[in-house]
């Protein structure tokens, strides 16, 4: 007997026949019988992606297991999921995983992938370089233990996430759990949930205080509260954020409701879900997100078009029937609570003594439940090995069962583990190459695949963030009262999937050209605050070649231990010392050495080849020429960070109107390097005459011909100065002044892009 016919029985009939039908799609479409453009929602909609391909060699230097390719009679073009292997995403609800369900993963992982499985920073995770024919079998392998990928990825509600510590928190106001799970079976496959224009995410916090479920930062997040009732009991209620999201314009999200009885929350987030399918951006992808249709129409427009869908809802039993039966799901400890014998401690040798004690300060924290911890397994780069998950699967069956989440830092968590078991378990991770202290701390840095695999990467995030790792662990700085809770987040390009904007410190990757060579860079973010679920946003200071990012890190930190004042928090005293003493700070760094005298920065790191983006070829040094688009280009630097400062003194006008005006001069800077035809009028400066020139000038040649559209945004960057354009003297608040300044960063950092193209 095959194990497909040993799984037959195990798998949910309804989840096979998915899975079949999958399998079915792939072969018509390598037959040509399916379109391209319906397959790649179709299999997107099931976690399967393409990725950027690189012979098999990922970016820390190692090799990638042999690979092998299809065969059949369909026509290969490039870049498409037939020509190389590609990433599986693998959806998870709010992060939740059995001992079975590691094991699986590591057999899928082992057999079909690079050995590795990755936690991402919403709490699912991903299988790299897997073929597309092997999808449906390694689907059929984790839909046998209760794990599947349908809409992991797609136009539709993606995994719903939610705080780790859900349920063992000493802060929380409910657990959320069982309504994070209504909510996530709910919708899977709903049909309200399946026009979208783009991605739709849910997210679910048990407190306002801390970060773990980052509820307002995505589409539709809800915050556990209680009020108080006549009769003193408590009514549980959520908060109801919406319209929230990083990307590469981040938006907070707006209060919706104060104080939604449970009851509401799943007709109101199919309600949620209908208006955006049916008002939501359809044509323009780079604005079919929740967050754009508020911008729009505003949050009471927005509100009256959700409770107006909310009255034509059929009463639908699954509303509140899970209410009947919250606690079915809840983790059940596998021991009785027990507390750390002191003589246990006593018989560890010193040095081991010191080690268990630094891991259990960072790695191990008690639960609401006396006599129980949480133990965090740090994953760096957010990745563990098919081996490490075997050894992790054994760790929790004796330990604490199958009570085991991923977290949105990219790590894993054992729930429910008895304060007397915690040596054995630091033995057994230790063992396993999995007992790293540091955990939630500054030396856990986070960072999005990059480019390793990911075909939007600029710069090596996964290469910079483990270099971070590496020099901040030497110096200890996970023990370090000043600095140790600080995060750092590392995105490989402005679309903030190492959510760079939330992080006390974070990097985007882009490019710089320095002569006539591509040079890496990253733009430092400062400003973020990780805590009260992502409450505020951070804004970039300036970019810094990728090679001197770990020299701004601790001149950083140098200065903020020397500086602070007594009990200052980092993004307070970056508020106190100001974005212009930052970006000084910083300016030193900014330098690049001659191609001939170090070669070193033009490339990245983990990749000892030299730096390129695009088709960018590799030629001879331009010398300390510096040409007007240069220096145009600089000048736009220095115009929008006038704009954040604008935006930092509360003047939303003046820090719109600096963010447009650098817009004006970036594209200036380009049109006037573009050689004059016969048939096209000299163009205007950015001044107060020259708008109109500048503009019309900049649509017909760079827009028009596309020599200015990004490869994987196309024009998108430029609709940003048009949008500006044509809002001039219009009213702007707070959050559209800020979002006009991001805008103005992405378009500044498109402009370089575009000046090595037309260079």
């Amino acid at each position: 007997m095959s194990w497909k016919e040993r799984l037959h029985d195990a798998i949910d009939p309804a989840l096979r026949d998915e899975i079949d039908t999958f399998a079915t799609q792939i072969e018509l479409r390598r037959q040509g019988k399916l379109e391209e453009t319906v397959f790649a929602e179709l299999r997107l909609r099931r976690g399967v992606y393409g990725q950027r391909y690189d012979n098999g060699q990922r970016n820390d230097g190692s090799e990638t297991r042999t690979l092998h390719y299809p065969s059949g009679d369909l026509t290969k073009g490039p870049n498409t999921v037939w020509d190389a292997p590609g990433m599986m995403r693998i959806k998870l609800p709010y992060g939740a995983l059995t001992a079975a369900q590691l094991e699986a993963l590591a057999e899928v992982a082992e057999e079909y992938a690079d050995d590795v499985v990755h936690a991402t920073t919403r709490q699912d995770v991903q299988l790299h370089f897997v073929h597309i024919e092997d999808t449906p079998d390694i689907m059929r392998r984790l839909a046998a233990v209760g794990i599947t990928t349908r809409e992991a990825c797609g136009n539709v509600v993606r995994n719903v996430a939610g705080c780790p510590l859900a349920g063992v928190c000493h802060d929380e106001a409910f657990d959320i759990t069982p309504y994070a799970r209504a909510c996530a079976m709910y919708l899977l496959g709903h049909p309200d949930a399946q026009a979208f224009g783009r991605k739709f995410k849910i997210s679910f916090s048990g407190c306002k205080e801390h970060a773990c479920g980052l509820a307002t930062m995505h589409d539709l997040g809800f915050v556990a509260r209680v009020r108080p009732r006549a009769d003193g009991t408590v009514q549980r209620v959520f908060e109801v954020h919406v319209g929230g999201g990083l990307g590469a314009v981040p938006h907070q999200a707006k209060l919706y409701d104060e104080a939604l009885p449970v009851q509401e929350l799943l007709p109101l987030t199919q309600a949620i879900c209908r208006v955006f399918a049916a008002h939501g951006e359809k044509r323009n992808r780079a604005r079919a997100r929740v967050k754009f249709l508020i911008a729009k129409i505003g949050l009471d427009a927005f509100r009256e078009l959700v409770e107006a869908e909310r009255q034509k809802l059929a009463p639908d039993p699954r509303w509140t029937a899970f209410l009947d039966a919250l606690h079915a799901h809840d983790d059940k400890p596998l021991h009785a609570a027990a507390p750390l014998e002191a003589r246990a401690l006593e018989a560890l040798e010193d040095d081991k003594a010191a080690a268990f004690a630094r891991w259990r300060s960072t790695n191990a924290s008690s639960q609401r439940q006396p006599g129980y911890s949480v133990v965090t397994v740090t994953l760096p780069l957010g990745d563990i090995s098919a081996r490490q998950l075997r050894a992790l699967a054994s760790a929790a069956r004796e330990h604490c069962g199958d009570t085991i989440r991923v977290t949105v830092e990219q790590n894993l968590v054992l729930r429910w583990v008895p304060d007397r078991a915690l040596i054995a378990l630091w033995r057994a991770l230790g063992a396993a190459g999995l007992a790293e202290p540091g955990a939630g701390s500054i030396v856990d840095v986070t960072s999005c695949p990059g480019t390793d695999t990911c075909k939007l990467g600029i710069s090596a995030s996964r290469g910079l963030a483990a270099e971070l790792r590496t020099q901040l662990s030497a110096r200890n700085l996970y023990l370090d009262e000043a600095v140790k809770g600080l995060r750092i987040k590392v995105s490989g390009c402005f679309n903030s999937c190492g959510q760079h904007h939330v992080a006390d410190l974070g990097f985007y990757g882009v490019s710089r050209k320095v002569g006539s060579h591509a040079v890496p860079h990253f733009q430092v973010v400062v400003g973020g605050q990780w805590s009260e679920n992502a409450a505020s946003y951070g804004l970039a200071i300036g970019a810094v070649p990728s090679r001197a990012i770990p020299q701004a890190v601790a001149l950083l930190l140098g200065d903020f231990v020397d500086k602070r004042e007594r009990g200052e928090r980092f993004q307070a005293y970056t508020r106190r010392v100001g974005k212009v003493a930052l970006k000084a700070s910083l300016a030193p760094l900014a330098a690049v050495p001659a191609y001939d005298g170090d070669r070193s920065y033009y490339s990245d790191w983990a990749d000892p080849r030299e730096f390129t983006i695009g088709d960018m070829g590799i030629g001879e040094c331009a010398g300390e020429i510096v040409s007007p688009l240069e220096f145009g280009l600089a000048d736009s630097e220095r115009v929008v960070f006038e704009a954040q400062l604008a935006l930092d003194e509360h003047k939303s006008h003046s820090a719109a109107e600096k963010a447009y005006r650098a817009m004006l001069t970036a594209a200036s800077a380009l049109v006037r390097s573009l050689p004059e035809g016969d048939d096209v009028a000299p163009t205007a400066s950015a001044d107060s005459d020259g708008d109109e020139g500048v503009v019309s000038t900049f649509r017909a040649r760079l827009y028009d011909t596309k020599l200015f559209f990004d490869p994987y945004a196309g024009g998108k960057f430029a609709n940003y100065l048009f949008r500006a354009h044509r809002e001039r003297g219009a009213v702007i608040d707070v959050d559209r002044a800020r979002q006009r300044v991001e805008e103005a960063q992405l378009f500044i950092e498109a402009a370089h892009a575009c000046s090595a193209r037309i260079a």
